[in-house]
Order: structure tokens, then sequence, then C-alpha cells
């Protein structure tokens, strides 16, 4: 089982928007952290299961997530 890396983002209204930088198209939104984050989760499982039925692996992920201090 691969991991992915998830981008979150606070939107200025509020709501919160999500993406996978290595699953193009893969992106959620929701009105809290955790509602994206059960959105996301869900859209990742659409993603791949849409991939098995048609006989192609998921893409290898080639982001890394780190921190810095500014």
């Amino acid at each position: 089982m691969s991991e992915y890396v998830v981008i979150y983002e606070q939107a200025d209204d509020g709501g919160w928007g999500a993406y996978i930088p290595d699953l193009p198209g893969v992106v959620a939104l929701g009105t809290s952290r955790p509602e994206v984050g059960e959105r996301i989760q869900e859209a990742i499982t659409a993603y791949a299961d849409d991939l098995r039925e048609r006989g192609r692996p998921l893409p290898v992920p080639h982001h890394a997530r780190g921190t810095v201090a500014a």
C-alpha cells in the first residue's frame, strides 16, 4: 500500500480544500478540516477503484512532506 502526500488549505471564508499532488484530479472541499479529510479519503478510494477496474496501477508517489521554520 502506497502513502500519498495530501495538501490541506484553508480558504479565506474558513472552508477547506485538499488535493494530492501525485494523483491528478483527486481533490475535496469541505466546511471543516475533519470533513475535508473524510472527503479526500473517499476521493482517493474512488480513484484507486477506478484504476483497478481498468487494470491500471496506482501512480508511484513522488512527493514527500516536510516543514521548515521561518
